[in-house]
């Protein structure tokens, strides 16, 4: 079980899905099923309309950012490179919640941790953060 004081990261995500596509956690859910997880990895999910949806509760350890998914919590945006400007409001009232309950917590992409390739969320969360008033503190580490 995940403690408040073990949350190291508040990671965003995008669930690389066509933007035009109009799924949800039910959908994340299975998908992430289907790779043999138990169920969905992230903590919360948000759809193209902006409405946040609960995956799983924060203090059960996520499935979302490899090695680090017993100090960190995750957050999904439905799409993969164009989210609307209602998903960026829910992103940053999310993050502004969890930064309440976690203060010392850094935010960051999953692109940010050092041991992959991915580009999700596909676009720089530091900068977003800035743009938003909302500090992302510290990077993620250098390695798992």
């Amino acid at each position: 079980m995940l403690q408040a004081a073990d949350i190291q990261y508040l990671v965003v995500h995008c669930s690389d899905t066509p933007d035009n596509e109009l799924i949800g956690a039910a959908q994340i859910h299975d998908m992430h099923l289907g790779f043999g997880w138990h169920g969905v990895g992230y903590h919360r999910i948000i759809n193209r309309q902006g409405l946040v949806e609960h995956g799983r509760p924060d203090y059960w350890q996520g499935a979302h950012v490899y090695g680090h998914n017993e100090i960190s919590l995750g957050v999904c945006l439905i799409g993969r490179s164009s989210f609307s400007t209602a998903q960026f409001d829910a992103l940053e009232k999310v993050l502004r919640d969890w930064r309440a309950a976690y203060p010392s917590a850094a935010i960051c992409g999953h692109r940010d941790f050092s041991y992959t390739d991915k580009t999700c969320p596909n676009f720089d969360v530091a900068q977003w953060c800035a743009s938003r008033g909302l500090a992302a503190q510290n990077p993620p580490p250098a390695q798992a």
